[in-house]
This record gives C-alpha cells, sequence and structure tokens, in this order.
C-alpha cells in the first residue's frame, strides 16, 4: 500500500535526492519512500545545474522507487514520471496548458512551473532503483527579473494549494506508474502531446551559434527529431543544443 510508505519530512536540507540516495546506498530505502523538505541549499537541476527554491514556498521532494523497466526503457521510465506528474496538474484546473517541456521541464501557460531529476542506480545489469526529484513552484507570486519564463501555480491560477494534498497526489500517481507501468508506446504518444512547442519552430543554440528547428517527437531512445529550415531532419541529444527563450 502506498500509505505504508514512509515520508521523511525536513526543514532544510541540500538536495532531497542526495538524502535518497544515502538511504539506498545504507540499504534502508523502501518502493515509495519519499523525502520532502521546506528548503533546499544545493537543490539539484539537470547536467549539474542548481534548482533555487524559495523556502515554503516549493514542493521539493524525491520519491525511490523500483522501476519496473528494462534498462534500455530509462528514457521510457522518464516520460512516463513527467506524463504522471502533468497529469496531475491538469486535473488541478483545465484552465491550465500544461506542457512538457524536452526533456524533463513542466510548463504551464508558456513558463516554467518546475523540473524533475531523475537518477538511476544501476547494479550490473540490474536497474534497481530510482530516485526521481521534483521541484515544483506552488506559491510564489514573483520571480527575480533574471526568471522571466518562471511561473508558479499561484501565478498561473491564483489559487493557493495545499501543500499536502499536491504532494499525496503527486507522489500516488508517481508510485502507481512504477507498480503499474503503461506500454511504451502509450507513454511515448501521450508525452508527444504534451511536448512543448511540438510543431513550431524553435531557437536552439550551441558553441556554433544560433539557429531554428520545428519539433517533431520525441523517440523511446529520449533523442529529439526536429526539422531544419532547409527541409531536412536531424536529431538532438539531451545536452547536445541549449534550449532559447523568448
Amino acid at each position: 500500500m502506498l500509505s505504508d510508505s514512509p515520508i521523511i519530512e525536513v526543514d532544510s536540507i541540500d538536495s532531497t535526492n542526495n538524502y535518497a540516495m544515502q538511504l539506498i546506498d545504507a540499504n534502508k530505502a523502501q518502493q515509495g519512500m519519499t523525502i520532502v523538505a521546506q528548503s533546499q541549499f544545493a537543490g539539484k537541476g539537470q547536467r549539474g545545474k542548481v534548482w533555487l527554491d524559495a523556502p515554503g514556498q516549493s514542493l521539493l521532494m524525491s520519491v525511490i522507487v523500483v522501476p519496473g523497466r528494462l534498462i534500455q526503457e530509462q528514457f521510457v521510465f522518464n516520460a512516463a514520471i513527467a506524463v504522471a506528474i502533468a497529469n496531475v496538474l491538469q486535473n488541478l484546473t483545465k484552465e491550465w496548458r500544461i506542457h512538457v517541456k524536452w526533456p524533463n521541464d513542466i510548463i504551464i501557460n508558456d513558463k516554467k512551473a518546475g523540473g524533475i531529476l531523475i537518477e538511476n542506480v544501476l547494479r550490473g545489469s540490474k536497474w534497481a532503483n530510482s530516485v526521481i526529484g521534483l521541484g515544483l513552484n506552488v506559491k510564489q507570486q514573483r520571480f527575480p527579473e533574471d526568471l522571466p519564463f518562471a511561473t508558479s501555480l499561484k501565478i498561473a491560477s491564483g489559487i493557493d494549494f495545499n501543500m499536502t494534498q499536491l504532494r499525496d497526489a503527486l507522489r500516488e500517481s508517481i508510485i502507481l506508474c512504477t507498480i503499474c507501468p503503461p506500454p511504451a508506446e502509450k507513454i511515448m504518444a501521450r508525452y508527444n502531446e504534451l511536448l512543448y512547442k511540438r510543431g513550431q519552430k524553435q531557437s536552439f543554440s550551441s558553441n556554433e551559434g544560433s539557429w531554428h528547428a520545428t519539433l517533431l517527437k520525441v523517440h523511446t531512445d529520449g533523442t529529439l527529431e526536429v526539422q531544419l529550415t532547409d527541409g531536412t531532419t536531424t536529431h538532438y541529444h539531451h545536452g547536445q543544443v541549449a534550449w532559447e527563450w523568448g
């Protein structure tokens, strides 16, 4: 039962993902065990970036799960988690436009409301555990000027959501999609329905400069297929290019 899985609540921590990893290393982890923090002083984002939060205003949690998928399906697993979270948020209010920005950002009404960081524990050829870290802006009413594309659930709706109820709904959705994993084809179809800017031109950049490409779809290996302005198609791996907001 989900209710049997402990929820560990802390005031301040370096990173809920780090705490979860320490529990796994110490063989103290359980399926569904969840760490929730009021604040993180070294929150982790994608590719070594730091996740910044306002104490008590963000939902910061990490859920320990047994993935329930083949080791070669790591991106399908990531997609399933993103879909599970997006579905919960969409059910909060039908007024929102919920998307997932490749690969793991949660977008509400064209602005970033949260991010997902999944860290996997592999033991030999066995995929033993995953730690699903979620940082979600909930109660913030303003952001620094250097974050013009950030939003929160409060800004997007005017509603003060109950943090505990939100945590429990998201946690249950995450755990259920690992206990009863949907077929990969179904997950990827839903993920691509949610794909932010799908069918639209988007600006990308790298050390070689910047350019536009039209987003087509994301494949099961996590590569993003795009069409360039000359009509040719290519695939980007996460971290290969930078997404340009604006």
